[in-house]
């Protein structure tokens, strides 16, 4: 079977490797034919080679929809035929986090497509725990976008109940779009998602998210109070992954807010810590999802609550697997979800 490897930054090669075989999965395992890959902004660090954390030689692809051809005799979870998804998070299943069911910050965490090779290739093997069936009504296209919408929903829980809250994204990214679409969906009283990019806000108001801003037309600080008045806004999603916006953030928000910080930053910013306490400001991390945050995004989409279509730039057969990184190199400000279509 056909597949890509990650060498090194910027190094794509399409290899022939053997294909698994449906006799030797063991109880737990699943075997998927994967159908299309969504390519992810952290794995555009990696291909730049700018993410912290990944090691090469790695096979991309953590994004994915996939035909379930055969299971384990101990899988109840799905069956033969059904499109599936699942889990890139390989976790030690001992260690203190683990015990008390935050497996997402797993003291021995590997991530497929970072630390331990993913599924950019024809077929796949996963195990039955991380697996998650795609409901009826989903396509292999927005279903290969469960995990950037489990993302948004893992964010947004925490930073606790937004019902009537004011809330502002920074990054109107396909993260930042998903972080902005479930705080909405959170009943949030107001959401104002943020960008340099005309096109990342319009397609952004194409999702639902009306109120937008162009920070580099408008600081943020100068809006805040013209779009808020004296209701301000009380939780922030830092999902730009830049120091100029979780500055702005935090000079922005009102005194005993809560900035949720969602991207990977690809430098350490430099940040106030005296403004930090003095606000008695809440800074927040985020990593990743968790298993109901893979559950309720798939559910989400079914239900209407989450719009995709907008989001979806282009499409690149599995062939052309660099050329679609070197289409988001060309076209940083236009590109969205790429999607890699791996079978039909």
């Amino acid at each position: 079977m056909k597949q890509a490897l990650l060498v090194e930054p910027r190094h794509i090669v399409l290899q022939e490797v053997a294909q698994p075989n449906a006799g030797d999965l063991k109880e737990h395992e699943v075997l998927l034919r994967i159908l299309r890959i969504g390519i992810c902004g952290s794995e555009i660090h990696s291909y730049r080679g700018s993410h912290p954390a990944t090691f090469y030689p790695v096979v991309q692809g953590h994004e994915y929809s996939a035909e379930v051809i055969a299971t384990g005799s101990a899988v109840t979870v799905v069956r033969a035929g059904d499109l599936a998804t699942a889990r890139p998070q390989l976790v030690c299943g001992q260690c203190n986090p683990c015990r008390r069911g935050q497996y997402n910050v797993c003291e021995h965490l590997r991530v497929q497509a970072f630390q331990a090779d993913g599924a950019a290739q024809e077929y796949f093997v996963v195990t039955d725990d991380r697996v998650v069936r795609i409901l009826e009504g989903i396509t292999p296209d927005a279903g290969a976008m469960t995990e950037p919408v489990a993302v948004g929903a893992h964010a947004t829980q925490r930073a606790g109940d937004l019902t009537g809250k004011n809330v502002v994204v920074s990054g109107a990214g396909t993260i930042g779009n998903m972080v902005a679409q479930f705080a909405l969906a959170r009943h949030a009283r107001k959401v104002l998602i943020t960008d340099i990019s005309d096109y990342r806000l319009e397609v952004a108001r194409a999702c639902g998210i009306i109120h937008t801003l162009n920070v580099s037309c408008t600081p943020l600080e100068e809006y805040v109070h013209e779009f808020f008045g004296d209701e301000g806004y009380q939780v922030a999603f830092e999902v730009a992954g830049v120091e100029s916006s979780i500055r702005s953030l935090m000079a922005s928000i009102e005194k005993g807010g809560r900035i949720v910080v969602v991207a990977v930053f690809g430098k350490d910013p430099a940040l106030s810590m005296f403004h930090l306490g003095e606000h008695e400001l809440e800074l927040i991390g985020t990593m990743m999802y968790c298993h109901e945050d893979f559950e309720g995004a798939l559910r989400a989409i079914a239900q209407g609550k989450i719009r995709l279509e907008p989001l979806m730039s282009k499409h690149f057969p599995f062939e052309q697997f660099d050329e679609a990184y070197r289409y988001i190199e060309a076209n940083p400000m236009s590109s969205m979800k790429i999607l890699i279509d791996v079978a039909e």
